[in-house]
This record gives C-alpha cells, sequence and structure tokens, in this order.
C-alpha cells in the first residue's frame, strides 16, 4: 500500500527529520460544521486569568450543539496538545453548558482557525531517552477545589504522551497534588519503558520527570514520612523504589521552563509560545524526505 500518509482523518507526512502530523483538513470541516470559518481568528486560546465554574452565566438553549462541537475539538487534541488544557476546562460542564463555557469553546475554535496549519513533529532521536514534566495548578477547580494535573512525555526530542485533567480528590496541600503528578507522569513512562522493551527497543538510560516544586523532588529521594505526606504514602513508596533501583531520576526544573505549565493554567502569550514551540507544534517543513517541495 505504500508509505502512511492519511489515517482516521490524520495526515501523515514524511519529512527529512522524522514524520509531521496533522488535523488540518479535520480542523477546517470542524470549523465549516461549527459555523465558525468566517471568524477572526485569535492568537490564544484561554484567558490567562478567567476560571469558569459550573454555575457562571445562564444555560444555553441547544447544549447537543455545544457537546457535539466539543467532542470534535477534543479528538483534535491528538495532534494539537497546544488546546489540551483549555479542551479540558470545557469538557468539565458537558452535563450543563452555559454562555460562559460556550464563549470559551468558541475561543477555541478562533483560535484553530488562526492555526490550522500546525501539527506535532516527531523526529528521529541519536539515542532512546525518556523524559517527563508534570505539574499541577492546585486547588484550581472553583466548583470542587480539584487541582488541575498535566503532564508530557517526551521519547528523545519527540513528544509522544500528554496529558491534561482534573484529579479525581482533594489535595490537602500543594506538595500532595505535585506528587500525584508525578506519580502519573512516572507510571506514564514505566509503561512506555515495558513497550519499547516488549518491541525489543531498550532504553539504557535513567528516565528523568522533570517538577517544579522543592519538596516533591526532596521526597522522591528521601521516603521518610510524616504528617504532611500520609495521604500520598503509596505515590511516595512507588517513586522512590523507581529511583532506589536506579530507573528514575526526579530534578528540579525552573517555573520558567516547566513544560507542563501549558497543560495546568492559562498562560501569558510569550511563554505560551515559546512552550508550544517545545512541544514541537509547529507549522510544517518545506521540504520532505526526498528533497521534494511539500
Amino acid at each position: 500500500m505504500g508509505p502512511i500518509q492519511h489515517f482516521l482523518g490524520i495526515n501523515i507526512r514524511h519529512t527529512k527529520d522524522g514524520f509531521f502530523l496533522s488535523q488540518s483538513a479535520y480542523a477546517k470541516d470542524l470549523l465549516e460544521h461549527a459555523g465558525m470559518a468566517n471568524y477572526n481568528p485569535i492568537a490564544t486560546h484561554v484567558d490567562t486569568k478567567l476560571k469558569a465554574s459550573a454555575a457562571d452565566g445562564k444555560l444555553i438553549d441547544d447544549a447537543t450543539t455545544y457537546r457535539s462541537i466539543t467532542g470534535a475539538l477534543q479528538y483534535l487534541t491528538i495532534t494539537r496538545p497546544d488546546i489540551a488544557y483549555a479542551m479540558q476546562q470545557v469538557c468539565l460542564h458537558m452535563h450543563a453548558p452555559r454562555d460562559m463555557h460556550q464563549t470559551m469553546m468558541k475561543c477555541i475554535l478562533r483560535y484553530v482557525k488562526g492555526t490550522t496549519s500546525l501539527g506535532i513533529q516527531l523526529r528521529a532521536a541519536p539515542s532512546p531517552t525518556i523524559t517527563a514534566y508534570s505539574d499541577t495548578d492546585w486547588a484550581g477547580c472553583l466548583d470542587m477545589r480539584c487541582s488541575a494535573l498535566g503532564f508530557c512525555v517526551f521519547l528523545g526530542n519527540s513528544l509522544i504522551l500528554w496529558s491534561s485533567k482534573r484529579q479525581t480528590t482533594v489535595s490537602r496541600a500543594s506538595v500532595e497534588a505535585e506528587y500525584h503528578a508525578i506519580a502519573n507522569a512516572v507510571s506514564e513512562c514505566s509503561w512506555l519503558r515495558h513497550l519499547l522493551g516488549e518491541l525489543l527497543y531498550k532504553v539504557p538510560s535513567v528516565t528523568v520527570a522533570f517538577c517544579d516544586n522543592i519538596s516533591s523532588v526532596y521526597m522522591s529521594r528521601n521516603p521518610i514520612h510524616h504528617r504532611r505526606t500520609k495521604h500520598i504514602e503509596l505515590d511516595i513508596h512507588f517513586i522512590w523504589e523507581k529511583v532506589a533501583i536506579g530507573e528514575l531520576h526526579v530534578p528540579h526544573v525552573p517555573s520558567a521552563r516547566q513544560l507542563a505549565d501549558v497543560f495546568t493554567k492559562g498562560l501569558p502569550s510569550v511563554l505560551f509560545f515559546d512552550f508550544r514551540d517545545s512541544l514541537s507544534v509547529t507549522a510544517p517543513d518545506i521540504e520532505t524526505a526526498g528533497g521534494g517541495v511539500m
């Protein structure tokens, strides 16, 4: 059948560095379906200060359309991790959407309108390494005071796993929320390491999980418990065991370089664009693997 080029709405281009995955045609069809193909685009998709609760605004008349478009947008996150946090926010209100939530959804669509050509670049790595970033927005949910959790995992220089969701329980301290985020990211890294091993692709280097919380970094190296950490004892043992056997390293990263921030909160434009580039969300390369023009 030849090299793969299109699969389930995802366009796959072979470039000189690897593969470029995009859903530009799907995004344009979605804008047409939503009746927003002629709307003016905006630079970013989420307000850095505004957070919506379940009671903000008035209930909309057509909740079915809201759910349909939101679900379609969620499929776009397969190649667009830059909209994952905004999608998590609008998906929280699928049961009873209000006009404010509809406005948030339209902001995402207007952002997509100006960035339909963007996709994710997968590059060949000279050496197999697994790197993760994890972060939380502690008690960020206005309704339940749950924390927003986000992480991303790189294989070499390619982003291959990411997540943005609300934690199911309320964390009594920020370090508890941060440690839950690390544990989730490390769990995905462990699964990936075992999967690659079954495919006879060994990863000899240690997994690196970056965190911007000093207390969490310290706890990953010292398994001593106290009253602040008794609620996350299982996560502590899970992380510490990985560190003890030499499979995991948890270093501190400055907040200005914490890529997982893009999955937990709205960011200023300059920082958002910087992190978007770091996640390999970009426009397609001009040249293909064969040197031809796309």
